[in-house]
């Protein structure tokens, strides 16, 4: 089951999006900046090979709804997410609010 609805952080509005897969939830909240998401994210891949894109995600693990994934410390975030000065250990939510649309 897949289930996709809009969320208010302090004012601003996400995506929030849940795929119910075998065993496991794939989660992601996301604006037109970038996004944060479940353990399945791999920011490695994303800083290596897909360098030339700039994306902006973190990564938390241990999560299993979009409210942990919203107060959970981001384990992980690229290299252009830090530019926007989010840092392993934020708040989903917190990284989030540095997002800012262009």
């Amino acid at each position: 089951m897949l289930d996709m609805n809009p969320i208010k952080i302090e004012g601003e509005t996400f995506i929030a999006v849940t795929l119910k897969l075998p065993k496991t939830n794939f989660m992601a909240v996301m604006n037109d900046t970038g996004y944060i998401m479940c353990g399945a994210l791999d920011v490695a891949l994303l800083n290596d090979k897909l360098k030339e894109r700039k994306i902006v995600a973190g990564r938390a693990v241990g999560v299993r709804t979009i409210d942990q994934l919203l107060e959970a410390p981001l384990e992980s975030v690229t290299l252009e997410a830090e530019e926007l000065g989010i840092k392993a250990g934020m708040k989903g939510k917190d990284a989030l609010l540095k997002m800012k649309y262009d």
